[in-house]
């Protein structure tokens, strides 16, 4: 077939080249059926040459649909919500669908804006990691959509709204237990931000866990940046009033690890150190970093099934729920179970 070049072809340059009407290139688009095998052949051959691509828009306007779906999250450069945007590509790309990602720098303005932007495009279905659990304007948004929506990581008070989470709650009492197992009994919690589910459920656990093992808490949820950080430890340090440290996300266990060093305290000889969340660095520091890890690839992947589960069913019965996964506790040297470098092993 001899190539007619033409610029941005169109559905009718399509039927007019094969020599058919339009509806049986539709047909062709929809499937083919009631479309002979030689007339689907021509058509998807003149599709080929010409490199001709359906416009989703005006698909979605006549009811077919975008093939599209929405993500918006907190931070795209946070290596946690890098891999989870990966994981929920991935899923999307099997489905046959476009995934639009958004960040939201963590500002409940910016996530209702991204939510609004993505409506506006039509897509099928969206996936939400929130950046806060309590943003009333965009859970009336969320009560009002007409599409499926699943969030992750953090849940979303919404009536029928589907959360997949990490047991965060079990994953630091666990991490905690071990402290204590070890004989640390001034064992203080570090770092936190109110306002996020999955700090408070960590504070929780560890709280469950000093309770049960007859030990007084420590808890320092308001340091959060490098210099509070290292003041709140030099304090407890200088009183000699701690022998480990539960560090609630991977930021603050890095912040600690480095005031630990700067100020020359031996680690786990002086000070363990235990840090909620994996991260590149964990293993090959000295000593390397025992770590609570969360099944990132699991929770995005989960909810993008789940979401997909819904555009399929199309089901106008909206249940809420909360699916916890299981964490993983990966030993390595910062809590005294040996010292070097190395991947750790999971309990």
């Amino acid at each position: 077939m001899t190539k007619k070049v033409v610029s941005h072809p169109t559905l009718a340059d399509v039927a007019r080249i094969a020599g058919v009407g339009k509806a049986t290139v539709s047909r062709v688009l929809n499937g083919g059926e009631r479309v002979s095998p030689e007339t689907l052949a021509r058509i998807n051959d003149v599709i080929r040459v010409l490199g001709y691509q359906p416009s989703q828009a005006a698909r979605s306007l006549k009811g077919n649909g975008t093939k599209a779906v929405g993500l918006v999250m907190p931070s795209i450069a946070d290596p946690f919500f890098a891999s989870s945007a990966e994981a929920a590509q991935r899923i999307a790309h099997s489905r046959g669908y476009l995934l639009m990602i958004s960040s939201s720098n963590y500002e409940d303005q910016m996530e209702l804006d991204h939510l609004h932007s993505l409506i506006r495009h039509r897509v099928e279905g969206i996936l939400l990691a929130p950046g806060e659990t309590k943003n009333d304007k965009r859970n009336a948004l969320i009560e009002r959509l007409g599409i499926p929506l699943v969030a992750f990581n953090h849940p979303v008070q919404s009536r029928g709204i589907t959360s997949v989470v990490s047991d965060n709650r079990t994953g630091a009492r666990k991490a905690t237990e071990h402290l204590a197992g070890h004989g640390y009994r001034k064992i203080l919690c570090l770092g936190g931000e109110s306002g996020l589910y999955s700090i408070r459920e960590r504070q929780r656990g560890y709280m469950d866990a000093m309770k049960s093992a007859g030990l007084t808490p420590m808890l320092e949820g308001e340091a959060n940046a490098a210099e509070e950080v290292a003041a709140v430890l030099e304090r407890y340090l200088r009183r000699r009033s701690i022998d480990a440290i539960f560090a609630v996300r991977n930021r603050i266990t890095i912040l600690a690890f480095q005031a630990l060093q700067q100020q020359g305290i031996a680690i786990p000889d002086r000070v363990a150190l235990l840090g909620f969340d994996d991260f590149d660095l964990a293993p090959v520091l000295r000593p390397a970093i025992t770590v609570v890890a969360q099944p990132i690839d699991e929770m995005a992947s989960e909810a993008a099934n789940l979401l997909f589960e819904q555009l399929h069913k199309r089901s106008n019965v909206k249940r809420q729920s909360i699916k916890e996964l299981k964490t993983k506790l990966i030993v390595r040297g910062s809590c005294g179970c040996g010292t070097g470098r190395g991947g750790g092993r999971e309990i």
